[in-house]
């Protein structure tokens, strides 16, 4: 499997982001018919979600329960000021994996792909592989 790394920028703190447009991007260059397709975030303060992507109210309402479960000041030891968003990242996960049909991901109605940003704003990268046929 060959990886392509992909480069994003945050504009904020924290940031929702659809990259469902990127990632389809790199799948077209693949030829990829049938197979999968990953994406990894090799960061700790940010992950990786699939989620609606009608309704912008939806990511701004993910980012509002996230600040309310995991507000970005308590009693943390991490000296970096940023455990929030270690935590945060933690609860969010920092993979995905997306069936490709058809040379098409196979994504719900309403599903997209998003980069989720809690220590912002950074210039990021995620890895996007794909393999099949």
């Amino acid at each position: 499997m060959k990886w392509t790394r992909v480069e994003v920028r945050t504009g904020s703190r924290t940031q929702l982001i659809d990259i469902t447009g990127i990632v389809t991007g790199e799948l077209a260059k693949t030829g990829v018919k049938n197979g999968t397709c990953f994406v990894y975030m090799p960061h700790t303060t940010a992950g990786l979600t699939i989620n609606e992507n009608a309704d912008p109210d939806v990511a701004r309402d993910i980012l509002a329960s996230l600040a309310r479960l995991v507000p970005a000041t308590g009693d943390y030891r991490h000296a970096e000021g940023n455990s929030d968003a270690h935590i945060k990242a933690s609860l969010v996960g920092f993979s995905l994996m997306v069936p490709v049909i058809d040379g098409r991901l196979a994504l719900g109605t309403w599903q997209g792909l998003y980069f989720c940003e809690f220590d912002g704003p950074r210039q990021r990268h995620v890895l996007v592989g794909i393999t099949g046929g």
